[in-house]
């Protein structure tokens, strides 16, 4: 991942907060900040499909957030303070999750439709669609994975064969 020349050139990175059960993404953002770039997580609305990405200052900034419902880590509600990646330069990549993936750039999310509504914030904003790169297990590449019109289909999945 890190050597992938998307990651690279990119400056400024959101990156999910990983889970037990996905690719873990600790290294990665350790190396975001390495490296001297800026790094964006989630926060979810989970009442509702709003998601915003918030910039972090370093990896040990994690130890404050707040474990979700769904057992992920995000800053308060509270945590106004953090410059939301849209309401400055934009992004230039995102590493996005999921429980499935085919070849075709499709993605099988968890239901609510955070990821695709944001890109969709993203194509709007001037820096316009970020890259985006899924992080997955050789086991959850599909043959095919059901889209439905909203869907944004990701430019690559990262998988190890």
């Amino acid at each position: 991942v890190i050597c992938h020349p998307k990651y690279q050139e990119s400056k400024r990175i959101a990156i999910y907060l990983s889970t037990p059960d996905e690719i873990q993404t600790e290294e990665i953002m350790k190396d975001i900040f390495k490296q001297g770039k800026e790094c964006f997580i989630p926060r979810y609305d989970p009442l509702g499909t709003h998601m915003d990405m918030l910039k972090i200052s370093s990896a040990e900034d994690i130890s404050s957030f707040t474990l979700t419902s769904w057992n992920i880590l995000q800053p308060g509600d509270d945590d106004s303070t953090r410059e939301k990646a849209l309401a400055g330069g934009g992004l230039d990549l995102i590493f996005m999750p999921g429980l499935g993936f085919d070849k075709k750039g499709n993605r099988l999310g968890r239901g609510k439709g955070y990821y695709d509504i944001y890109l969709e914030r993203c194509m709007k904003h001037p820096s316009g669609k970020p890259y985006t790169i899924a992080l997955a297990f050789k086991e959850q590449i599909c043959e095919s994975v059901p889209a439905a019109e909203h869907d944004i289909q990701i430019d690559e999945v990262l998988y190890e064969d």
